[in-house]
């Protein structure tokens, strides 16, 4: 995605944003970074056929219009790639949203493809074939957290070895099934996997796969000093973290889009170094990734060009890309988190 313009979502009245390989977010708690984040999980719900469930099962339509449909009475939003995009406008009809709008098209034609109905015609619409790559996009999307590492959290949970290897799970509960995948297809990629998890945890040796007869798998690893066999609960929860995030960045295929908020929460700092290269590995493959983060430390590995500020004044979230050039007499001397730190890269201060 090159460009996206959103109009009354949630904290956004009128956003207009190019998009880049490497999109991170910062800015101080309450900004919109999160208002941002959701709006591509709202995008892959909308594109999925999904939507009324989606929005009734998240507090219902009001909360999603821009200080509430009192206020405003349409969302417009246009997601652009290079020279094709997709656009639409939803009003609200009888408690969910109805489609006043929906369009696909390049620069020199569009064509309507759908209105009036209460989810998106983009997924079975078949009349252009620009709108494939399209398609691929929105499906693709998923806003990963692997924030819960408790007892009963997703990494503990068993996992198919042959249905649960398609792609990786939001919050990480198909992990052991996704890395015997990877192991049993790509060993190559594999052992880069191991290898990066034991960068940052020197004791780790390898996971353990104990496949059952209903061919589920938990997730289990063994260190390099005994012969016990772990659990996940185990392990640190910027360790779990850590593997959910390199298993991610560095599968053999990597989604068309990767969006992430705070990933660098429980991370050791080497640790936080680590995941920036392979954020970075990611999209030099073509995966755009889009973060939000309260790291100096993350944003230390970037350049200013990667880096977009999030504020909000008077209730409208702003968000504003930096250059190099804009930054060029402080970035002699000064990194990035050094900026953000001292409020001259202003976008709410770091924790």
């Amino acid at each position: 995605m090159d460009r996206i313009e959103i109009k009354g979502y949630k904290s956004f009245k009128d956003l207009a944003l190019d998009l880049l390989p490497i999109n991170i977010l910062i800015g101080s708690n309450g900004s919109g970074k999160s208002n941002f984040l959701s709006f591509f999980e709202f995008l892959n719900r909308l594109y999925e056929q999904k939507l009324t469930e989606y929005v009734a099962l998240n507090g219902g339509i009001d909360k999603y219009f821009f200080q509430g449909s009192k206020i405003t009475d349409a969302i417009c939003a246009t997601i652009g790639f290079k020279d094709i995009f997709y656009s639409f406008e939803l009003k609200e009809g009888d408690n969910r949203f109805v489609f006043s709008k929906e369009e696909l098209g390049n620069n020199s034609l569009y064509t309507a493809i759908g209105a009036f109905g209460n989810e998106a015609s983009i997924k079975s619409y078949s009349g252009l074939s620009i709108g494939e790559h399209i398609r691929r996009y929105l499906s693709e999307i998923k806003k990963y957290h692997f924030h819960d590492t408790g007892k009963s959290s997703p990494f503990t949970k068993e996992s198919h070895i042959v249905n649960d290897t398609y792609f990786l799970y939001e919050k990480g509960g198909n992990l052991a099934a996704f890395l015997y995948g990877i192991r049993e297809k790509e060993p190559i990629v594999y052992k880069r996997i191991i290898r990066v998890i034991q960068s940052i945890a020197p004791y780790f040796s390898d996971f353990y796969f104990n496949v059952s007869a209903a061919e589920t798998v938990r997730l289990q690893w063994t260190d390099k000093f005994s012969s016990t066999i772990y659990g996940p609960t185990d392990l640190s929860d910027g360790t779990i973290r850590f593997i959910a995030l390199a298993t991610l960045f560095l599968q053999p295929v990597p989604p068309k889009v990767i969006i992430i908020d705070e990933p660098e929460l429980g991370l050791h700092p080497l640790a936080i170094q680590t995941l920036a290269g392979m954020i970075k590995s990611a999209a030099a493959k073509g995966t755009q990734v889009i973060i939000a983060t309260q790291s100096a430390d993350l944003i230390t590995n970037f350049d200013a060009e990667d880096v977009i500020t999030v504020n909000q004044i008077n209730g409208v979230s702003v968000m504003r890309r930096h250059s190099s050039e804009e930054l060029n007499a402080w970035l002699d001397d000064y990194t990035l988190g050094d900026l953000w730190k001292q409020n001259i890269l202003k976008g709410g201060q770091p924790k």
